[in-house]
């Protein structure tokens, strides 16, 4: 499966700190060795100030070995600039905690600075000293103080670009500490910012040692920015509880769509997954339950379209099942990508928590492309479809036709071991309506067929002509 692990693709577009959890992840899943990974998480320490951690390490890779000096003075300077920058800082907090304080600022950041000018004599660049701090809290470890003093440091500031690169900081600070809602609301808040101003750049220094410049060309800098705003959000929309809901609103976005598919193609693993999540919601919200968008309505179909699409640039078990499915109509395909699927699933660090959901709604979208075409369908047949056994497969075909909406269309027959499907009459104009679409499937079904029969005989041809070559010559 290591062939199909995204980390190394995905950690130029991520922070260094954000790159622990996926490195972690790696070293608990096995694909690569624990002195692999050992190794990386080193060379992304040395970039911090988490002098303790790079010493363990150190210690880890070279148990022989005596610990460099050089990081007893890393520590002893880390220490006197974090005392200096807290000095400063708790100034300023000194000030605007003070309860007269809190009660006199405004909306208008103009208006309070202003006003601490006059009454405190606080400026600009000593509040900035609250954004110098918070970042430093950051590079050492301490994410929790970081995202105070980047939110503290925001509702005073009117500097555009530290604004900015506070929202980088503060959200990957929220996503660090695991608080999901806060993150969520930093997201969509930092994202409304991005479209509103091409080439933010974030905060803190990338693991590739490079971020996207602010004084790019707008359309480049929207790019990097949104490229950027695409892998972080994976971290939100993977650990909410309406994260899946709400990725597909905003990669099917065409402002998004077209990020992924220019910049970050690999991002449309994500995407295939949260459509394939989606679509028990999607019974749900038909029986009445929550509706949902008329986007995430139709995810399936507009994810297999892109995926199609950018089949060129990239695929991967994941989009090959969607493909299988339903472009190409080819049950047996779909079934050997599902089991390499749920294999990819299992291992992704955003994505191993849901594999068991995954796979239960992947048998729900067979079994409904399935049902669509066939009006009797052998249980035994379909559960092997579903790589299920023989038992297995019949309480799983039960339990889908008890909870959706094929109760009253189908009837099993337990002696004969099948699944009649009865379709209710339909008015005349609506029956012309199904019939074309039926056709235009089992067109397309049949169409796929005959294509693969005839590159089967193609190949097939030449050993033909070559055995009657032989028989000839004898």
């Amino acid at each position: 499966m290591a062939e199909y692990d995204l980390t190394r693709t995905i950690i130029p577009y991520l922070d260094r700190h954000l790159v622990f959890p996926l490195l972690t992840h790696l070293h608990e899943s096995g694909l690569f060795t624990p002195e692999q990974v050992a190794a990386a998480q080193y060379e992304l320490a040395k970039g911090t100030n988490m002098v303790d951690y790079i010493v363990s390490l150190y210690e880890q890779l070279n148990p022989n070995s005596e610990v460099p000096q050089e990081f007893a003075a890393k520590r002893e300077k880390a220490v006197a600039i974090n005392e200096q920058l807290q000095q400063e800082a708790q100034a300023v907090l000194d000030v605007i905690e003070n309860p007269d304080v809190a009660q006199a600022l405004r909306q208008d950041k103009n208006q309070n600075l202003t006003y601490l000018k006059d009454n405190y004599g606080l400026t600009l660049e000593q509040i900035t000293a609250l954004y110098n701090f918070g970042k430093f809290q950051y590079t050492y470890g301490n994410y929790s103080g970081a995202a105070d003093y980047l939110y503290h440091f925001r509702v005073l500031s009117t500097d555009t670009d530290l604004n900015t690169s506070a929202h980088w900081g503060k959200l990957a600070s929220d996503i660090l500490t695991g608080k999901w809602d806060v993150a969520l609301e930093e997201l969509n808040t930092l994202r409304e910012t991005l479209d509103t101003r091409a080439g933010a750049a974030p905060i803190t220094s990338s693991a590739a040692g490079a971020t996207p410049s602010s004084h790019v060309e707008p359309p480049l800098g929207t790019l990097h920015s949104r490229t950027w705003l695409v892998h972080w959000s994976l971290f939100v929309y993977f650990n909410h509880p309406a994260g899946r809901t709400l990725l597909l609103e905003t990669f099917l976005a065409p402002a998004y769509l077209n990020t992924i598919q220019s910049a970050a193609p690999w991002v449309l693993r994500y995407l295939a997954v949260a459509a394939v999540l989606s679509r028990r919601s999607q019974a749900a919200s038909a029986a009445g339950a929550t509706p949902v968008s008329s986007r995430v309505r139709h995810a399936i179909r507009e994810v297999v379209k892109v995926v199609q699409l950018e089949e060129y640039q990239y695929s991967d078990p994941v989009t090959k099942f969607l493909k299988e499915l339903y472009v190409e109509f080819d049950f047996e395909a779909a079934q050997r990508q599902l089991q390499l699927a749920e294999r990819v699933v299992a291992n992704d660090f955003f994505l191993s928590e849901t594999r068991e959901e995954f796979l239960d709604n992947a048998r729900y979208l067979i079994s409904e492309a399935y049902c669509r075409i066939h009006q009797r369908i052998d249980i035994a047949d379909l559960s092997a479809r579903l790589n299920l056994s023989p038992d297995e497969g019949e309480k799983w075909i039960v339990n889908l036709i008890r909870d959706t909406r094929m109760a009253a269309d189908a009837k099993i027959d337990l002696e004969k071991n099948v699944i009649e499907i009865h379709r209710p009459a339909l008015p005349i104009y609506q029956s012309v309506i199904e019939k074309t679409r039926g056709l235009s499937i089992r067109s397309q079904a049949l169409g796929a067929a005959l294509s693969r029969t005839g590159q089967q005989q193609q190949q097939a041809q030449p050993a033909q002509e070559q055995s009657a070559v032989v028989e000839g010559a004898r």
